[in-house]
Parts: C-alpha cells; structure tokens; sequence
C-alpha cells in the first residue's frame, strides 16, 4: 500500500491554495490523509505527485477532487431526537418573538437534512413563514441537492428516521418513485436558497435565528474550528440558535461563553451575546 508523507499533502494543499483558492490546511490532517488515499486508489495515480500534475494541468478535475476530499455523508432526520427538540422547543421559542424564520444549513452536502427541515417546517404549517439557505464548499453536492433525489437504497433508513421523529404522516408522501430514484417534491423546497460557500474563508453573509452547522467541523483541525465557530457566531442573531453534530462541542472554543447550552445532548447552544 503506497503510503502518504506529511510533506507530499503540504505540496498538494500548496497547489490547491495557489491554483483554487480552496485552503484545507486546517483540515483534520488524518482524515484528509484517508481521502487523498482513496482519491489515489480510485483514479489510479501512483503518487501524490501524479494527483498534483493531474490537478496543475487538468482543472476541470478540481471539481471531481472536492467532491471525493469534502465529507458527504447524510441521511435524513438523522438523530431522530435532534429533530423532535427543534420541532418542539426551538422553533415554537422563535416563533413566539418573531413572525418568520431564517434558517442557515452550513455544509449541506446532498440535501437531506434540508429536506427533513423543510418537512418539519411543512408539518408545522409554518414553511411559508420561513426562508432557508442552504450551502456547501462543494459545487456538485449542491447541484444533486437542488436535484432533490434520493437512490432507493438510501431510502429504508430515511423512512425509519422519520418514524422514530414521529412525523405526522409517511416519508412517500412527500417522494414521487422513478425507478430505483425517489425524487423528493420540488414545491416543499420553495422558499430555499442553495448557493457554494466556504467555511474556510469565514465570510458572513446573513442573519438567521437558527444555523446547523452538524458534523462538518469534526473534519476541521481546532484552528479552523475556532474560526468557524466564530463565523457561525456572527451569522446568528442574538438569542438565535446554533446546532453542531453529537460528537462536536463549543466547550473549548474561544467563544463557548457567548453561547447558552440549551440542549446538551443534541448540541444545540443559543447565542446569549455579540
């Protein structure tokens, strides 16, 4: 098994930060070590020189490296429970000071926890008091996101979420079945906007009362944790409400306390000041 030195990902993140502006530096060294390994294998180059030569003389091969580099692991009302606390304690606190809801989905990946929102939303009879944004770093996952389909086998697992979530009715209601594709009805996702943005650069460019922000940063060293921490903090407004994933925590982070725990086993913190 070819192995990867410490010194061949510094070149390849060199050229990628030259070439593409994208920066993974701060990415969690190992486990972007596993995904320059499986990209290797998978298009069959011998070194990681081979994948910088690939990368330096063939961009239109930079798309195909994101989307194998960034994480894009999802399903839908994943941790049945999360969703059940935001159905019934989160939204119901910012409806009663605000008449509409902005939601932000930062590192979307293929749609499905959108989906399970925007379900939820319609379930409660309020999607029409809300507007969502939805991004990712990777310009491919958004496009299959907006595409909004979801392979069959993929399905059984969504289905058994929904009923652990308690949903009011079941999950086909809201699919329509091509093939081995269930294509998720386009008139629920309405009022969301998908749009490429990176969390890397840190830009803020809204205000939303709630962000879910779940399971991205466990790939981010604590570095770039902390500034993203620090984005997400800017993008709430004060006593809005920020989501991260059950094995990622505020506790350490440089602005833990300018965060409230509201739910310590879901992860969802409030923001208590600027």
């Amino acid at each position: 098994m070819y192995d990867i030195e410490i010194s061949d990902l510094r070149k390849l993140i060199q050229l990628v930060k030259d070439k593409y502006d994208y920066d993974f530096k701060d990415y969690a060294m190992s486990s972007f070590k596993r995904r320059i390994k499986r990209i290797i294998e998978l298009y069959k180059f011998d070194s990681v020189d081979a994948l910088v030569e690939k990368l330096t003389h063939t961009p239109s091969f930079f798309e195909e490296f994101v989307s194998e580099v960034t994480v894009n692991v999802t399903e839908m009302f994943r941790d049945p429970s999360f969703w059940v606390v935001v159905r019934d304690e989160i939204i119901p606190n910012i409806l009663s000071s605000h008449n509409k809801i902005s939601i932000w989905h930062a590192g979307c990946s293929s749609g499905e926890e959108v989906f399970s929102m925007q379900i939820l939303l319609e379930e409660m009879g309020i999607r029409d008091k809300s507007h969502t944004v939805a991004t990712d770093i990777d310009t491919a996952i958004i496009n299959r996101a907006k595409n909004a389909s979801i392979s069959q086998k993929n399905m059984e697992l969504n289905t058994s979420n929904y009923e652990r979530y308690q949903g009011k009715y079941v999950l086909d209601k809201y699919f329509s079945k091509n093939k081995d594709r269930y294509h998720f009805n386009q008139d629920i996702l309405s009022n969301v906007s998908f749009r490429k943005h990176d969390l890397v650069k840190g830009q803020v460019f809204s205000k939303f009362d709630i962000v879910l922000c779940r399971n991205v940063m466990i790939y981010f060293n604590q570095t770039l944790q902390n500034s993203v921490l620090k984005t997400l903090h800017e993008s709430l407004f004060k006593y809005g409400f920020l989501c991260i994933g059950s094995k990622e925590s505020l506790i350490w982070c440089d602005i833990s306390n300018k965060f409230s725990v509201i739910n310590n086993e879901e992860k969802i913190y409030k923001k208590s000041r600027d």
